[in-house]
């Protein structure tokens, strides 16, 4: 028999990221980026990966009949005064959970690393900011820093759509209503969850994650309406943010969301973690704002990677 609640306690005393459970081995930490087993416990039998299930279900029969039918779940889980994002997921017709432990304080925005310049874009009154990055990169940190800055500056009412909800904002200068997205939320999808906020008077919409073309339309028409929209793509550069934007839609549909993207979109993060000298992850940032000439970068008939990236160069030399 398993004891998760020791296995979590471990892993917040040894400040681990992530918990593997996997059918097979021992239960794996992540601890800056290395795979770390917990030695002490036993390898993973089906019967424990039962009993997990069970401890992060809790007899929710909503969430029992999401991971039947699509053999996956996204959630959460509060423990020890910290929550825990939680995936489940199918191998071999067993189950397997990965969890992330979200921390309890939000680092300041001064502390990440991040240029100012993204923290001042915050007070663009419309448009479409970006902060992307592979997996594991950050993302979902530097999204809620900006949130918490924002609601300790401005005076707006902020919307948050999520998928599950990681951090808990309490209302400051700025009043916030978040959102948990899927089925048994709040909001059936992201693309649902940005159509519904034109009629919630919001000033700034946050999605948790733009996944599809029917979810970009939906943040570019609410953009476009006049609210400053900031999402995350799972993306690997700027210049490839842009490309993957425009690739949601046919060939014939491109040159119209060009024009859109070009007087849109405001900035683009795009950032990643590595190893520093000390053994500590540290934030690396691209930043791309879109100026007149990444403007009319991105209208044209063919979009230049290069090109791109050369203005961005220049800009960063400028500021």
């Amino acid at each position: 028999m398993i004891d998760v609640e020791k296995i979590l306690d471990q892993a917040i005393e040894r400040d681990a990221s992530d918990i593997h459970f996997i059918c097979g081995n021992k239960p794996m930490l992540r601890i800056i980026r290395d795979l770390v087993p917990v030695e002490e416990a036993e390898v993973l039998t089906v019967e424990d990966m039962s009993e997990i299930y069970d401890y992060l279900i809790r007899g929710n029969i909503d969430k029992d009949t999401v991971y039947k039918e699509t053999k996956k779940l996204d959630t959460s889980l509060e423990y020890a005064g910290l929550r825990f994002r939680v995936n489940i997921s199918l191998a071999l017709d067993v189950p397997v959970f990965t969890l992330r432990i979200i921390k309890k304080e939000l680092p300041k925005f001064e502390d990440l690393g991040v240029p100012d310049i993204v923290r001042r874009m915050t007070f663009q009154p419309q448009g479409l900011m970006l902060v992307t990055g592979k997996t594991n990169s950050g993302k979902t940190t530097t999204l809620n820093a900006l949130i918490n800055h924002i609601n300790e500056t401005q005076n707006k009412k902020i919307l948050t759509l999520e998928s599950p909800i990681e951090y808990k904002h309490t209302s400051k200068k700025s009043i916030i209503v978040q959102k948990e997205v899927g089925v048994g939320g709040d909001s059936l999808s992201y693309s649902d969850g940005v159509k519904n906020s034109l009629r919630e008077d919001c000033d700034i919409v946050i999605v948790g994650e733009i996944r599809d073309k029917i979810t970009m339309e939906a943040a570019i028409e609410t953009a476009e309406s006049g609210h400053l929209v900031i999402g995350t793509l799972h993306t690997k550069s700027c210049a490839e943010t842009i490309d993957r934007m425009v690739n949601f839609y046919d060939i014939s549909d491109q040159p119209t969301v060009k024009y859109l993207l070009s007087s849109l979109l405001k900035l683009v993060i795009s950032q990643r973690l590595l190893k520093g000298t000390n053994g500590k992850l540290v934030l690396v940032p691209e930043v791309m704002v879109v100026d007149n000439i990444v403007a009319g970068l991105i209208r044209k008939d063919k979009i230049s990677v290069s090109e791109i990236e050369d203005a961005m160069q220049s800009n960063s030399e400028k500021r």
